[in-house]
Order: C-alpha cells, then structure tokens, then sequence
C-alpha cells in the first residue's frame, strides 16, 4: 500500500512539473525552463550548424586577387529558386520536418533547429513572447535562410523580430541582416535608408552602438552602395568600417577592397596606405596580409620605395610559409625589376613565376603576357607571338577583354612569322642548292652527327634520371636491388630508348656505324629495320631532298622575295618598326627582284628613311623615283605632298574602280601573278582609300589559285585581321574557318 501511495505521489510531481512548464502557462519555472532548454540545447546546436557553415564558406570561398573582391565572401546562384524547406504553419509560417528524408546543409540544419526552438518552446500567450531566447531563434532562422538563399522568407524573419522584439539587444544587428537581404533581391535603396536611420537617428538619439554593430552597419551600406554603382560612397563607409577593426575577418577584406577601389583609380599614394595598414594589421588573416604586401608593390608612387619594397619582396620569397603564394611573389618581384630596366632580373623572376608549384592559370596569363609584351617591345616578334599562344592556352575565360586583346596580337603576328619562316626556309634550300654535291653531303654528314649527339644525350639524361630516381627511392624504402641493371622497370625503359635512337644493333665493334657491311639474314635485316626507323639519320633521305631543276629553286627565289616584301610592309605599316622594314627591303633590293618590285621598294625605303630622319638617304630613292619612274603616282605624291589625297581620292574614284576592273579581269583571265604584282604596286598608292580591301582580297583570291593551301591561308589571314570590320574581312574569315573544316 505504501509503495501505491509513493507511485501515485511521483505520478502528481511529474504532472504538476509538467504543467507548470507548459508552453500556455506564464509562471517562473516555465520561462526559465523553457528560456534555458532553448538557449542552451536547440539553438546552441543550431548555432553551431551555422557557424560551421560559415568556416565552411571562408574555406571553400576562392578569391580572384586580381580582381576587386566583393565585400561579402560568398556567391549566390542567378535567379536560383529554392523551395521553403519546411511547411507552412501557424504563427511561425512554417511547419514541421520535410516529407522526404534528405542530407541536410549546416544551413537547412540551423534553421531546423531554429525552427524547432520556435515551435516547442514558444510561449507566445494573448500575444506576447515570454520565452526570452525567441527573438534569438528568429535572427538565426533568418540567417540560416539568408545563407540558403532564400532572401524573402529570410527578410519574413527578420521583420518578425523588429515587429514583435522593438527593445531586444540585437535588433540593432537584425536591422543590419534585413538591409542585406534587401541588397541581394535588388532593393539597395530600402537597405541605404533602413542603415541610415540605424546609424544616423538611433546612434545620434537614442543610444551609442556598440562598434562591432557599427563596423556591420558600415560594411552593409558599403555594399548597398557598390550594387548601385555609389563608388564613393561605397568607399566612405568601408573607411568607416575599417576605424575599429572589431571583427578581424571582415575588417581586413574591408581594408584590401577599399585599397583595390583607391588603385582602381589610380590613387597610389591612398592605395599604398590602405595596403600598408593591412600588412601590418596583425590580426588580419595570412591571406589578406600576402596580398596586402604584393599589392603594395603595384601601388608605391616614389621611385625611392622600390629598393625598399624589393627586399621586402625577396624576404617574403625566402619565407617557407610563403610557398604557396611563390608564383605571386616572383611574378611582382619582376614587374619591379622591368619597372628599373633590369629587364634579366625581370625575365629571371618571371621564369621562377611559372615553375612555381601550385601555380594558378590566371597568374600564368599575366606572366605570359608580360613576357611576350617585353619580347615585342624587343622586337623578338616570334618569342612574343609564342607567349602569347601561351597564355590562349592557359586562359580558360575567352570572353575576357584582356584575353581577346592578346588574341588580336597574336592573331596580327601571325601572317608575320609565317612570312619569316618562308624566307628563313627558302634560305636555307637556295643555299643548300647551290653548293657542289660534295659541300652538300659534307654539310648533311655533320648535321646528322650532331643530331646523334643531342639524341644520344638525351636518352642518357632520361636513363640517368630513370636509374637514380630508383635508387632514390631505394635508399628512402631501404630496399636492396634497385641498381639500373637490377630493375625490370628501368631496364624496360632504356631498351625502349636505345631502340628508339638507334634501332636493333648487334653486340660487336663499330656496332654506331648505319652504313658497315654485314652478312647473314639477321643483318640485312636488323639493316633494313635500323634504316626505316633511322630516317633522320640517313644521308640519301637528305640529299634526294635538295631540288636540282632551275625552276624549282627560282619558284623558292620568287616566294622569299614576295615574303621580304610583305614582312617590309607588316613592320612598317602594322608594327611601325621602321628599321627592321628597312632592313627587309633593303634585303630585297640586293637580291634582283622582279620589275614590278622595284618601284614599290624604292617607295617604301624613301618614307622609311623621311621618318627615321634621315633625309640624306631619303634622297636617293626619291631621286630613283623621279628619274626612273616620273610619270607614276609615286612622283606626283612626291612632288605635291601637300596634296589632300581623301580629296585625290574622291575626284579619282572612277579611276581606282575602274584600276579594280582591270585586276579583276587580269584574276579571270588566269593571270594570278601579274594580278598580284599590280595590286602590290597600286594599293600603296590609295592607303586612305575605302576600296582597299577589295583589292586585298581580290589579291588572296589569286594567290589561293597559284600559291599552296597554307600560304592563300596567310593571305585571308591578313585580310580578316587587318580589315575585320568590312565585309571583304568576314569574307576572309569565312572562308578560313571553310578551310579549317
């Protein structure tokens, strides 16, 4: 009976307790319960979902350093959707767990939680909240949303708490979420206004906000005002922001997006100070402080910093904590350096830039460019044109201004170095060719006795690297047998290698000589088998190559004299490089052109010589002009240079159409060559003239008929480049892509 009587007492306590912690019942024990269970078991879960997913965030986040970075680290979906994750219910707009099991985000788990605060430990009776810790459940419900993307039911949440909690300590920092919100879905207005009064009314009347709130409230307005397109205002506030530095994190992104804004502008001497503040703000995060450094190297106005700023640059490169940042490093240590003329240094860091290990492909591009831009200002115009392929190759944004603008240099170098190769190949054939057959086998004899040398070189460095990365490993594992004869891996290999250069060769004396007699089957045919795959090192596969008949060797002279005469005209009239021009045409001159070069190259080398000043020289073709040739267009410009040639022009229009005519009949005739030769010498004449282009293409047209597939290539290629936006260049360009398939 007594232990009835105890059950029965238990039974009431538990009741009694129960009740009086009812959602529905005001008492003390009922908001301190509730009040506690909430803050300290459902939302400190929450809360700790949320703070994972913003390490998570500040971790997987990749900043584009060579951009301006945006205030907030994370980036939202265009126009994502995303479907409420709850169900809708009474009071709160939501309701309880999802129908379909799934993974949930840190974020969809902070607002569960938040959720579940509301719903089980809300106390809302006759319409006031007397749990405490609800408003708390309603900023993190808001958060959580904000971060899931979900901006409207995020701003509901927000409201909910300004509406019901006006004198709750983080209203403050709810107003701040909400004027974030507004500024993703586009309503930076409402943002600007809502901080405005938040700093300007409640700060000056009511009461002193704490800086933190200050700092999230400033950086909030600075964001509203860069999606407005508000720079100084935006600039203002990240000034304010940054006075106080409360919140690390936030305060040194502050600090490098405002000195970006200030470089952007070109106002090194603030940019330079923002940086330095930065670089030396000790709690700001290692990857903030790395490229506060290097940008303060962009950014210094006085040529007496750049010894300073050097040493700086090198210490940090000597730093190990530094490496994965190396490729940055070296690649701004060589812009210092070309920025002093020490173009060596300059090219030596740029070289360390590229085989830094974790290097990124963007800072690739930058390197590429800056060397191929250093090789052109050289006049090294193929190193210059190979740096720049190299950056269309790293670079995997094609719609990027700076990477179409390398696109267009390489596409003008193109017709430029092929026209050198043609002329350093044509060379080279000529010279052969005429050479007596002895010089000829002579000259193959020692050319195939360093080809063996390199090749020979080179499979001994591979075997080298093969034996010893083996026994390299060897020694760390602490294995015997890994000597080169020892291991089937590196034997394998140097068999492969050996074959490779040298074919199947027999164990004896001399066994390096193609040519020594042998006798029996196996020899004829390890003979046979040494000859196919050693080619390049037969003397007759050369020789039978050298061409013999005259007008195969004059057809070589005409194709590099034409290539002399294009070069002369890309360097002075594309690149303005009036002496390497001259020293084409120049070229061309000595090398008994044909008539209807002459003219045209005396032409060119007079205004070549007038802008380089040198007049003395200028005279000597201008009086071959007018000797030779008075009665040509070349003397009337000569004689009246004065002339308005747009004006010649309009009055001659009749004329040049009808010179096109004569062209045009000239290509259907079948008379190629003489039709370019007379475009050539009469387009030099009209170079303000709109029909110009007509002429080029017309003149592709005839070589495409008399010429190889790759040399009418180059032709269309100067069209479609030099005269992109007419239609005769998208014809051109048409009819590459054409060619292409």
């Amino acid at each position: 009976m007594k232990k009835y009587i105890q059950k029965i007492i238990v039974i009431l306590f538990i009741f009694v307790a129960a009740y009086s912690c009812s959602t529905k019942k005001d008492t003390v024990i009922s908001r301190n319960f509730h009040a506690i269970t909430t803050k300290y078991n459902v939302l400190f879960n929450g809360q700790e979902s949320f703070n994972k997913g913003i390490e998570n965030i500040n971790n997987n986040y990749k900043d584009d350093w060579f951009s301006r970075l945006p205030i907030e680290p994370i980036v939202f979906e265009e126009d994502k959707i995303v479907m409420a994750s709850f169900n809708s219910g009474p009071g709160a707009g939501f309701g309880g767990a999802p129908k379909e099991e799934k993974e949930l985000t840190t974020f969809e788990r902070a607002e569960e939680k938040a959720v579940k605060a509301i719903q089980k430990h809300g106390m809302n009776i006759n319409g006031t909240e007397h749990n405490r810790q609800i408003d708390n459940a309603y900023l993190l419900l808001g958060k959580s949303r904000y971060y899931s993307q979900r901006f409207v039911p995020a701003i509901d949440a927000f409201n909910y708490v300004i509406a019901n909690y006006p004198q709750a300590d983080l209203i403050a920092e709810t107003k701040i979420w909400r004027a974030k919100a507004n500024t993703r879905i586009d309503n930076e207005e409402t943002a600007i206004e809502a901080m405005k009064l938040l700093l300007f009314v409640r700060d000056t009347f009511e009461a002193n906000l704490p800086d933190r709130i200050k700092e999230q409230a400033h950086t909030t307005l600075a964001m509203a005002y860069v999606k407005s397109d508000s720079m100084q205002k935006a600039k203002k506030h990240l000034q304010l922001a940054t006075r106080t530095l409360k919140d690390r994190d936030q305060g040194a992104r502050n600090l490098f997006v405002l000195g970006q804004m200030f470089s952007d502008e070109n106002k090194k001497d603030s940019a330079f100070y923002v940086f330095n503040k930065l670089a030396n703000f000790k709690k700001a995060p290692y990857k903030y402080k790395i490229h506060a450094n290097i940008e303060l190297a962009k950014n210094f106005s006085k040529d007496s910093l750049s010894t300073t700023l050097l040493e700086r640059m090198q210490k940090l490169i000597k730093n190990r904590d530094n490496r994965p940042y190396l490729d940055e490093l070296y690649y701004q240590t060589a812009v210092l350096h070309q920025n002093n003329d020490s173009i060596t240094l300059a090219l030596e860091n740029y070289n360390n830039s590229l085989r830094a290990n974790n290097g990124s492909d963007k800072q690739k591009t930058f390197t590429y460019e800056n060397l191929g831009d250093l090789y052109f200002k050289n006049s090294e115009y193929q190193y210059a044109s190979a740096y720049y392929d190299s950056v269309l190759q790293v670079s995997k944004d094609s719609l990027d201004i700076r990477i179409r603008r390398i696109k267009r240099k390489h596409r003008n170098l193109a017709s430029l170095i092929k026209f050198e190769e043609i002329v350093t190949i044509n060379d080279s054939i000529v010279k052969i060719a005429s050479l007596s057959k002895d010089e000829q086998k002579q000259y193959f004899e020692n050319y195939i006795k360093k080809l063996k040398k390199i090749d020979e070189d080179a499979a001994q460095l591979r075997l080298n690297q093969m034996a010893f990365g083996n026994a390299a490993i060897g020694l760390q594992s602490g294995k015997k047998g890994n000597w080169y004869f020892y291991n089937n891996q590196s034997l394998s290999f140097g068999k492969t290698e050996f074959k490779k250069v040298w074919g199947n060769r027999r164990l004896e004396d001399n066994w390096r000589w193609s040519e020594k007699a042998t006798s029996g089957k196996t020899s004829v045919e390890d003979a046979a088998q040494t000859n196919a795959v050693n080619l390049r090192y037969d003397l007759d596969t050369y020789l039978s190559t050298i061409p013999d008949k005259k007008e195969t060797i004059d057809s070589l002279k005409i194709d590099r004299n034409q290539a002399l005469y294009e070069l002369g005209l890309i360097y002075k009239e594309q690149f303005k490089n009036q002496n390497l021009a001259r020293l084409r045409l120049e070229r061309l001159a000595t090398l008994n052109p044909k008539e209807e070069l002459i003219l045209p190259i005396n032409w060119h080398l007079y205004q070549i010589y007038n802008n380089l000043g040198d007049t003395e020289t200028s005279e000597i073709y201008k009086n071959v002009i007018l000797t030779k040739y008075p009665d040509t267009k070349f003397a009337q410009i000569i004689l009246n240079p004065n002339k308005n040639v747009e004006q010649e022009e309009k009055t001659a229009i009749n004329e040049i159409e009808k010179t096109y005519k004569e062209m045009y009949y000239l290509y259907k005739e079948g008379k190629f060559e003489e039709a370019v030769l007379n475009i050539d010498a009469f387009i030099i004449t009209i170079p303000n003239s709109n029909l110009v282009p007509k002429f080029e293409l017309l003149k592709a047209y005839a070589i495409g008929k008399f010429k190889d597939i790759k040399t009418y290539k180059t032709a269309l290629e100067f069209v479609a480049v030099s005269y992109g936006n007419t239609e005769e260049g998208k014809k051109a360009k048409e009819i590459i892509i054409q060619i292409g398939k």
